[in-house]
């Protein structure tokens, strides 16, 4: 017969919220090896969260304020740019562990009296959808993986019974197991990325629903696809408000992502004043008027070739320069707006490692079509045609 529990041991049912938060971070490190930050209140207390709120639509204008064009999962590039503006100190190279780790530094800026402001794009909302069909093979082993670190830690937390409130959810259950016309040898990737990134996933709502779809950043507004009067009539809060809540399942795990984010003229969509130099500035000057204060449009999702370049009268700032090997694979660029908006400037990568950059994707390139000649390379996003035009651009050493 067990001999009765010491009084000086804690129980399961005197630490819910430690253990819970152990096997978050747990599961963390297991799939990244990073430990992603946690607030304070949510780690040292097992009472329940605070009800969610809608993103913050309107910031005042900082000091200095720096926009960044679309990474598409590219670490290293996506590392180069933030050093390339200053964000995380210079490391060793883009693989060093200082550099992984300072990935997770958001709240670093914070202390600093910044901030880290993701906005929602396209590809958010094709992956809370379900909608895969820019998934790599490699892409959906990865959240196999996780599934497998994910449902440890839910055992983990089991273990506290009755004592954890609320009770750990299960995101697989309603999940389907198999996908006609889809390769076996897929499915289990697909049902795990569908768990993980559907409406009230835990990645969807952990990293997601918090997200504005629309910024507007002093005089300032960033927006991935574009805005027309009919979004700014609607309401940008209202936006914001109805996707975040879509991405927490307060529509249900099925539920239709909001009307506009949705289709070609949607926010995350719309090329209208992306895609060439031919746009409709009197249309866009329109937009921001009914935007007070605003004078400028921050735009990425269409890839500019030349890198990132305004037109209509610097109304339109488009930033995205392909930042990824897998779409694009352009070299850093970043947007610098100084003085409350009245400096604007590009800094670019300086010449010297543009050039070695280039050299050195030239020789992969070349020994790549040596070894896999007749294969075709997986993408992972849409390349749309180029563009051309000029631009002024500061270079940074």
């Amino acid at each position: 017969m067990a001999a009765p529990p010491s009084p000086s041991v804690p129980v399961c049912g005197d630490l819910p919220a430690a253990v819970s938060a152990f096997a978050d971070a747990f599961v963390d490190f297991a799939v990244s090896g990073i430990f992603f930050p946690t607030s304070s209140s949510s780690a040292a207390t097992s009472s329940p969260p605070p009800a969610p709120t809608a993103p913050t639509t309107f910031l005042p204008s900082p000091s200095r304020l720096v926009a960044i064009g679309d990474l598409h999962g590219d670490l290293p590039k996506s590392l180069s740019a933030l050093r390339l503006a200053g964000l995380v100190p210079a490391s060793g190279g883009p693989d060093s562990p200082s550099a992984s780790t300072s990935w997770a530094a958001g709240p670093t800026l914070a202390a600093r009296g910044g901030a880290l402001l993701p906005i929602l794009g396209n590809h958010e909302v094709m992956n809370v959808s379900g909608d895969f069909r820019f998934a790599t093979p490699q892409g959906l082993k990865e959240f196999s993986a996780w599934a497998g670190w994910y449902r440890a830690g839910l055992a983990i937390k089991r273990r506290c019974g009755e004592h954890l409130d609320p009770q750990p959810r299960n995101p697989f259950l309603g999940v389907p197991k198999s996908f006609p016309g889809v390769k076996p040898e897929f499915w289990d990737g697909i049902r795990s990325r569908l768990a993980a990134l559907r409406p009230d996933g835990p990645i969807a709502r952990r990293f997601l629903a918090d997200l504005p779809t629309v910024l507007v950043v002093g005089d300032s507004v960033f927006v991935h696809g574009g805005l027309l009067e009919a979004n700014v009539e609607y309401g940008l809060e209202r936006i914001n408000a109805e996707v975040s809540d879509w991405i927490r399942g307060e529509g249900g795990e099925n539920a239709r992502a909001p009307e506009y984010v949705r289709g070609r003229d949607a926010v995350v969509w719309l090329r209208r004043f992306s895609d060439g130099f031919d746009c409709d500035c009197q249309r866009l000057e329109g937009v921001l008027g009914m935007i007070p204060g605003a004078k400028r449009m921050v735009m990425g999702h269409t890839i500019q070739t030349v890198g990132i370049n305004a037109v209509c009268g610097a109304q339109a700032v488009r930033v995205d320069v392909g930042l990824s090997k897998g779409c694009g694979n352009g070299l850093p660029e970043v947007l610098e707006i100084n003085g409350g908006g009245s400096e604007v400037r590009v800094i670019t990568t300086p010449p010297s490692e543009a050039w070695m950059n280039r050299k050195q994707e030239a020789e992969k390139a070349a020994a790549a079509v040596k070894e896999k000649r007749g294969e075709v390379k997986d993408g992972l996003a849409l390349l749309v045609r180029e563009s051309h035009g000029l631009k002024e651009v500061e270079a940074k050493a």
